[in-house]
């Protein structure tokens, strides 16, 4: 079976890992079977990604098997070729990103949920950065998404001790946007997607820019660049839908333009 399951399904693009007899660790197979999954992402078919892990984890990081086998691809490729083209694509992707973290989420598997747009994980769910476990440094961009989420002596301290962050925590400290209960987390999950499959997709992804401009600028630019975006944002169909509903007193039917 593939080790990337992929659906579309009313407009969401569903993105399985599906490893579970490994807890869903990356090897290079995986890893390029998602960058090319995502690639499909952006096709107008599809206006939100979901993505979760089968089995009982959502990601347990790098499979250290193939890290360890000398015809392996290496640890720098891994890195450069595996986890940074993952990222760079979901922050790319013009459109909402969730991660549906269903299970543990270890290493370059948390970094990974973290780098998404929305994170929620049911309560059995846990986050760990692993790394320092086997003498290694955070990858996957979670030394970027981590202090910017949880404060820098937070991350400082999970990064460095390896501790094990319940779901129930990782919400209370700002990991993530929100848990459920294990038996409502499917549910929950796809009713958000579908909430963000719904709304006007062009605006989602000029937030999304909006945010990423936000970590490296001042506030005189980032004052700039809101109203450059805004521009854009009033020329959409979405933009003239939603003031036309608002105005006639209805719901808005919006269709990602």
């Amino acid at each position: 079976m593939s080790s990337i399951l992929f659906e579309i399904k009313d407009s969401i693009g569903f993105i399985t890992f599906n490893r579970p007899e490994k807890m869903n660790a990356f090897n290079r197979d995986m890893a390029l079977r998602l960058q090319q999954t995502l690639d499909e992402c952006k096709s107008d078919k599809v206006r939100c990604v979901y993505i979760t892990g089968s089995g009982k984890a959502f990601c347990a990081g790098q499979d250290l098997a193939e890290v360890v086998d000398s015809a392996g691809p290496g640890m720098n490729r891994i890195l450069s070729e595996h986890y940074n083209p993952v990222v760079t694509r979901i922050r790319e992707l013009e459109k909402p990103v969730l991660a549906a973290v269903n299970g543990v989420a270890a290493g370059a598997g948390a970094n990974l949920a973290i780098c998404c747009d929305i994170v929620i994980a049911a309560r059995s769910a846990s986050f760990i950065q692993a790394f320092s476990k086997i003498g290694l440094v955070p990858d996957t961009g979670g030394s970027f998404f981590l202090p910017r989420l949880v404060g820098w002596q937070k991350a400082s301290a999970l990064m460095m001790l390896g501790d094990k962050v319940p779901a129930v925590e990782a919400e209370r400290i700002g990991m993530i946007y929100k848990y459920y209960e294990d038996d409502a987390f499917g549910f929950e999950s796809k009713k958000i997607a579908d909430t963000l499959a719904a709304l006007p997709t062009k605006a989602l992804s000029l937030i999304k820019k909006e945010l990423q401009w936000s970590s490296t600028h001042t506030i005189y630019e980032q004052l700039q660049n809101e109203d450059k975006l805004q521009q854009r944002a009033a020329q959409t169909e979405d933009y003239k839908e939603g003031v036309a509903a608002f105005l006639e007193k209805r719901q808005p039917v919006f269709k990602g333009k």
